[in-house]
C-alpha cells in the first residue's frame, strides 16, 4: 500500500517536472522573433545600398544580392527555431494529459510533430534548405578563374541539387 502511494507520488512529480521544457520553447521562440526581426533589416540594408549606388561595378551587385540572401537566412533559421520551440511544446507539454491516455481524440497537428523522429525530420529539412540559401549565398559572389574553380562550383550545384532531391525523395517515402 505505502509502495503504491510512493510510486504514485514519484509519478506525479515527474508529470510536473515536464513544465521545465518550457525554458527551450520560449528561449527557441524568442530566437525565432529576433531572426524574424534580423531578416528584414539585412534586406532593408541591401535595398539602401541599391538605391543609394548606381551600379557600375558588378562586384557591388553581387555583394548586395548576397546581403538580400544572408536575410532569407535568417528567415531559415527563424523558421527552424520556431519548429523546433513548436515541435518541444507539442511532445513534451500539450496534450500530455494522462486523464486523456488512451482516449480517442484526435488533435489538428500543424507540423505533425508526435515523435521526436518527427520533429528531427522536420528540422533536417529546415537546416538543409538553410544550408542550401546560405551555399547559394556564397556561390553569388564565386569568382571562377581557372579549371579548378570551375569543377568547384559545378560541384557545389551538384551537391545542392543532390540534398535537394533527398529531402524531396524523404518527403515522398513519408507519404507512402
Amino acid at each position: 500500500m505505502a509502495a503504491r502511494w510512493i510510486e504514485r507520488r514519484f509519478e506525479h512529480l515527474i508529470w510536473k517536472f515536464r513544465l521545465i521544457s518550457i525554458v527551450p520553447v520560449v528561449l527557441s521562440l524568442l530566437g525565432s522573433v529576433g531572426c524574424f526581426v534580423i531578416g528584414p533589416v539585412e534586406v532593408f540594408n541591401a535595398f539602401l545600398v541599391i538605391m543609394r549606388l548606381p551600379f557600375t561595378a558588378k562586384s557591388i551587385a553581387a555583394k548586395t544580392i548576397a546581403q538580400m540572401v544572408g536575410g532569407v537566412d535568417y528567415f531559415v533559421i527563424g523558421i527552424a527555431l520556431l519548429i523546433f520551440g513548436y515541435g518541444i511544446y507539442e511532445l513534451v507539454i500539450s496534450d500530455l494529459d494522462p486523464r486523456l491516455e488512451g482516449g480517442e481524440e484526435q488533435h489538428i497537428n500543424i507540423l505533425s510533430v508526435n515523435s521526436l523522429q518527427s520533429l528531427k525530420n522536420n528540422l533536417s529539412n529546415v537546416i538543409v534548405v538553410g544550408l542550401i540559401v546560405a551555399a547559394f549565398k556564397k556561390t553569388i559572389g564565386f569568382e571562377v578563374n581557372n579549371a579548378t574553380d570551375l569543377l568547384a562550383l559545378c560541384g557545389s550545384v551538384a551537391m545542392l541539387a543532390l540534398s535537394a532531391w533527398l529531402i524531396a525523395r524523404s518527403h515522398g517515402a513519408g507519404h507512402d
